[in-house]
């Protein structure tokens, strides 16, 4: 009014935010969090969720305990001697042998195969075609096929290679002699051991199987 210039008044402060706003950015925080907690991102931009990290995990279970069990059999091997009434006795032991070891060699070599052959198509999933492990019903009421059929045979493979009586076809071409494994014990550690892997890989393959059917029953 008298020449002198007035200051501007202060710009009115900002009004804080509503409860209705602070509630809604609580719930998509929140929502936010779950969502990167369900999900892994990988490197090549896709998404691995936790039921994924679940079945490349049994995969691999299943495929190392079918190679360590058809391993330790193949290589089920020795040529020993044994004493018997004063009498050395040549002992020769081979996997080849018997027809319950050649089977379990088969059984664990095809679920090797099919479990490699499934983490390449999972692998090619999530790394090429950015799609989840599996991507329709279809695909898995036929790897749950393959799961179950492989579980019973991984049990029968065991069950035939442990209750074997007959020692001409234990895998040694020798009369019937008793405690023949004091003689060819390396023999006898690698086919209980391949034994034991094939037990374990049928508990593996019906893990799988169970894994299949939760997934089939949420999608």
């Amino acid at each position: 009014m008298n020449g002198h210039e007035t200051e501007p008044a202060p710009p009115p402060p900002r009004p804080s935010a509503t409860p209705r706003q602070v509630t809604e950015a609580k719930v998509m925080a929140e929502e936010n969090g779950r969502q990167g907690e369900s999900c892994l991102r990988s490197k090549t931009g896709g998404t691995l969720t936790k039921g994924d990290v679940v079945v490349l995990t049994l995969r691999l279970l299943c495929m190392a305990t079918s190679v360590t069990a058809m391993s330790f059999m193949v290589t089920a091997r020795q040529v020993s001697a044994a004493s018997f009434y004063g009498f050395q006795l040549q002992l020769h032991s081979k996997w080849s042998f018997s027809y319950s070891f050649e089977y379990l060699v088969g059984v664990t070599a095809t679920a090797t195969a099919y479990s490699l052959l499934q983490l390449l198509i999972a692998g090619s999933r999530l790394l090429v075609k950015k799609s989840p492990v599996i991507p329709s019903r279809n695909q898995a009421w036929l790897v749950f096929a393959g799961d179950q059929i492989l579980a019973y045979a991984m049990m029968s493979a065991g069950s035939a290679a442990s209750g074997v009586a007959n020692l001409n076809r234990t895998g040694i071409r020798h009369t019937a002699l008793p405690n023949f494994c004091k003689s060819l014990d390396s023999f006898c550690d690698h086919v209980a051991v391949s034994i034991a892997f094939t037990f374990f890989s049928c508990v593996m393959y019906a893990a799988a199987a169970v894994q299949d059917v939760i997934w089939l029953s949420t999608h």
